[in-house]
C-alpha cells in the first residue's frame, strides 16, 4: 500500500495479505528495493503518489493495481496492460453521492450561500438585507463528460425543470438530451457549465479561455472532475475579468495548493475536493479495493477492471 486509506481497509487487507506499509517506512525507496520482486498487489490512490513505468519497473512480479477512486490518472494504465498487469478503480458507488455534492456546489455558486453565511455571521444583515443573487430559474446546463455520473447529475437537474446538453467524444444513441460536437459549442450552448470528464493528458485544459469566453458574462462553471481539466489561469482572469459571472470548484490543479488568486476571488464558492467524501461513499469504496485484490487473487478476475486492462486474458468489465 503505497499511503495510507481508511482503517477497515487496511484491516481487511492485513486479514488477507501480507500487506507492505510503504508509507511508514524510513527509507521506502530502500525497502521498495527489498521487497519489490516480491510484490503482487498494489494498493493504491491519488494521495499515493504516480504509479507510472518507473515503479512498474522495480515490481516485476505485479499482478494487480487496485486504485481508490473512480478517477485513475494516478496511474499509467496503459504501461500496466503493456506489462500485464490489471488496473482496477472504484466506480459505480460513488456516482450518487457525487452527483448530489455537484448538485450543492451548483446551487451554493448560483445563490451565494458561503457568502451569505459569512454576511450573518460578521454582523453585516443588521446594516442591511444580503444583495440579491442569480439564480437557477431559466438556466441551460451543459455537462461536459455524460458518464455515469454525468447522467446522475442530469438527472437530479431535471426535477429542477432546466435544459441539459452535454459534450462527449460522441453522441450516445440512448441519450434523450442535446449532444455538442465541441467543448466550445457546449458552452456557447450554456449558462451553466459543468465538467465531469476523467483527468489525464486527454483532458488537460479541456476548458479554456476559449470554452469560457464562450460561456459568458452570465455563465457557472462547475468542476467536480479533477484540477487537470480546467486551465486555472485562464480561469482566474475570467472571473477577474467578467468573462464568466461566477464558479463553483471542488478539485485544483495542484492540490491541495490553491492559488492565493482564487481565494481571493469573492464569485467563486470553493470545496476542499469532497465530492465523494461521505464516510458511507469512502467505505464502499475502500471495500471495492480489497474485492478488486481478494477476487482476483482467488478467481483471477478483477470486478472492475479499466478500460485499459479489460482486453487482459480472462476479464470482463
Amino acid at each position: 500500500m503505497t499511503a495510507p486509506m481508511l482503517p477497515p481497509v487496511i484491516a481487511a487487507l492485513d486479514a488477507e495479505f501480507v500487506l507492505h506499509r510503504l508509507w511508514e517506512q524510513a527509507d521506502p525507496d530502500a525497502h521498495l528495493r527489498t521487497i519489490g520482486p516480491r510484490i503482487r498487489g498494489l494498493a493504491t490512490s491519488t494521495l499515493g503518489g504516480r504509479v507510472d513505468e518507473a515503479l512498474l519497473a522495480r515490481l516485476p512480479a505485479l499482478e494487480i493495481v487496485a486504485s481508490f477512486g473512480v478517477g485513475y490518472d494516478n496511474v499509467d494504465a496503459i504501461a500496466a496492460a503493456a506489462r500485464g498487469i490489471v488496473v482496477t478503480n472504484t466506480p459505480g458507488v460513488l456516482d450518487d453521492e457525487v452527483a448530489d455534492l455537484t448538485i450543492g456546489l451548483l446551487l451554493a455558486t448560483l445563490r451565494q450561500i458561503p457568502q451569505a453565511d459569512r454576511f450573518l455571521r460578521e454582523g453585516r444583515w443588521l446594516a442591511g438585507n444580503f444583495p440579491l443573487s442569480p439564480t437557477l430559474r431559466g438556466r441551460r446546463v451543459g455537462i461536459l463528460g455524460l458518464g455515469n455520473i454525468g447522467k446522475a447529475i442530469a438527472r437530479r437537474l431535471e426535477a429542477f425543470d432546466v435544459s441539459v446538453a452535454y459534450h462527449g467524444r460522441s453522441p450516445q444513441p440512448d441519450v434523450r438530451y442535446p449532444w455538442h460536437p465541441t467543448p466550445v459549442a457546449l458552452a456557447a450552448a450554456s449558462d451553466v457549465l459543468i465538467a465531469i470528464v476523467p483527468g489525464g493528458a486527454g483532458t488537460r485544459h479541456l476548458v479554456d479561455a476559449q470554452v469560457l469566453a464562450a460561456l459568458g458574462p452570465n455563465g457557472i462553471l462547475i468542476n467536480v472532475a479533477r484540477g487537470s481539466v480546467v486551465d486555472e489561469t485562464a480561469l482566474i482572469a475570467a472571473l477577474q475579468s467578467g468573462t464568466i459571472l461566477a464558479a463553483g470548484l471542488d478539485v485544483y490543479a495542484d492540490e491541495p495548493r490553491v492559488p492565493d488568486a482564487l481565494l481571493a476571488i469573492p464569485n467563486l464558492v470553493l470545496l476542499p475536493h469532497i465530492g465523494s467524501g461521505s464516510e458511507f461513499t469512502r467505505a464502499a469504496m475502500g471495500q471495492l479495493v480489497v474485492d478488486n485484490l481478494a477476487t482476483w487473487f482467488s478467481t483471477g478476475k478483477p470486478i472492475t477492471p479499466v478500460p485499459e486492462t479489460t482486453a487482459l486474458s480472462g476479464l470482463t468489465q
